[in-house]
């Protein structure tokens, strides 16, 4: 049996407008705009119908997504949990730029 996928690849010189980035994370447009006042995704743009995501809007709309659904986090846990996220992310890197391995729990 062939089972054959179809999907494009979203970069981070791509943008998604409002209604495009719901349907590639499957989150509702009420998600969506309770993450943006949040401050969990930041659109250029006034309104809804003027937003444009970044690519990299896509992944975080999809853990917030995940967040929302299987952990109950309500939007500014949302917002917190993936704040906290970058931040590990910016450390993690600032480790590897200095060569640091000696800490515990590092991968």
């Amino acid at each position: 049996m062939n089972n054959i996928l179809a999907g494009s690849v979203i970069e981070e010189e791509n943008c998604l407008t409002f209604v495009e980035l719901c349907a590639a994370s499957n989150a509702s447009e009420e998600h969506v705009i309770s993450w943006v006042i949040e401050g969990a995704l930041e659109p250029v743009g006034d309104t809804p119908e003027d937003w444009q995501f970044p690519g990299h809007a896509l992944r975080r709309t999809r853990l917030a997504m995940s967040f929302a659904c299987h952990l109950e986090i309500n939007p500014p846990g949302v917002a917190l949990a993936l704040d906290l996220l970058d931040q590990i992310a910016v450390l993690k890197a600032r480790l590897r730029r200095t060569g640091c391995h000696s800490f515990a729990g590092h991968r």
